[in-house]
């Protein structure tokens, strides 16, 4: 702990979706680190003050962060998740190995990983038993739940497989966040951004985009582009009167066609993630829009952690401090 705020040390820390949320919470953090050279751009260029080491965490040494508050980390998801082969345990990326031998190293207060909710399927039931067979054997009592971002104020549904585990003591205290209540649509979420370059058909746009997004697919180094998802995901966009088949460079202009589909534009991609407008990401359009569709939603890590820090504080957790915490 550092000046009253806990201490948290995150791996596989991307574009800062799970940091922002965690600082956003009150946490410090002592270390985030980072594979990918562009979100490691991504993460200096927000926030300076920050320790981020770039690095592969299977070579990295934890040991100087022995007694951290939090260890918490997004891990790769390909190994798990529906859009890829589902290896599990025999994928080369699965990093949840590393996870736990961290977690042995230096003996964190609590633990949150986050996946895909494909790790919560009858497919990995064994995996998951044996990830928390040897949190146990660590001393750590293991909750697990798959939450909808949409629950969280994110303007899509974006489920997330979520792991806790704290020390008995204070996991009798932790109890998972409720929901904060409706999300925006789409449209409401994004009728400034859509008007910004005077299209006369914004206000019409955000009347027909009147639901929440399809889960944003990020996309691997190894295939895709900056388009918003697999054929079917790009059709429930559509339905949302959105092209999913790019990312724009702009809003609309005021020759676009009335009746059209615009695209995102990386902006519009990020608020619906739930990053706020002032994050800024580097790299060009490709590798900025990975970081962003890969992204843990901020909002979604801030009511975690503020859950976790509750039950570390022995105090089970209050709905209106979540909502301040989110909305402001």
């Amino acid at each position: 702990m550092k000046n009253g705020k806990l201490s948290s040390l995150e791996i596989c820390a991307g574009a800062g979706g799970q940091a922002l949320g965690l600082e956003r919470a009150g946490y410090h953090h002592v270390a985030a680190v980072e594979l990918d050279v562009h979100a490691v751009g991504t993460l200096r260029l927000n926030r300076p003050s920050w320790n981020v080491i770039h690095q592969d965490v299977r070579e990295f040494n934890p040991r100087e962060f022995s007694g951290v508050d939090l260890f918490a980390g997004g891990v790769p998801c390909p190994p798990f998740s529906t859009a890829g082969k589902q290896l599990g345990k025999n994928d080369e990326r699965d990093l949840f190995p590393t996870a736990l031998d961290i977690v042995e190293a230096i003996k964190p207060a609590a633990v949150m990983l986050e996946n895909v909710p494909g790790l919560a399927t009858a497919k990995f039931e064994k995996y998951r038993r044996s990830i928390a067979a040897r949190l146990e054997r660590l001393g750590y009592v293991v909750n697990w739940q798959v939450l909808n971002s949409s629950n969280f104020g994110v303007p899509q549904l974006r489920p997330r497989f979520i792991l806790v585990a704290l020390r008995p003591r204070a996991a009798k205290h932790f109890e998972w966040p409720a929901a904060v209540g409706t999300p925006p649509t789409v449209g409401q979420a994004l009728i400034d951004l859509i008007a910004a370059s005077d299209w006369p058909g914004a206000l019409a746009w955000a009347d027909r985009a009147n639901g929440i997004a399809p889960t944003l697919v990020g996309g691997s180094k190894l295939h895709g582009g900056p388009d918003l998802g697999p054929t079917r995901a790009r059709e429930a966009w559509r339905l949302l009167r959105v092209d999913g088949r790019g990312i724009a460079d702009a809003p609309p202009a005021a020759d676009f066609p009335l009746d059209g589909l615009p695209r995102l534009t990386l902006r519009m991609a990020a608020r619906i993630q739930g990053f706020p407008d002032e994050w800024r990401f580097a790299g060009k359009k490709t590798a900025s829009y990975r970081q962003i569709g890969n992204a843990f939603p901020p909002p979604v890590a801030t009511a975690v952690s503020m859950a976790i820090r509750d039950a570390l504080a022995g105090v089970r957790l209050k709905r209106q401090p979540l909502q301040e915490a989110l909305f402001g």
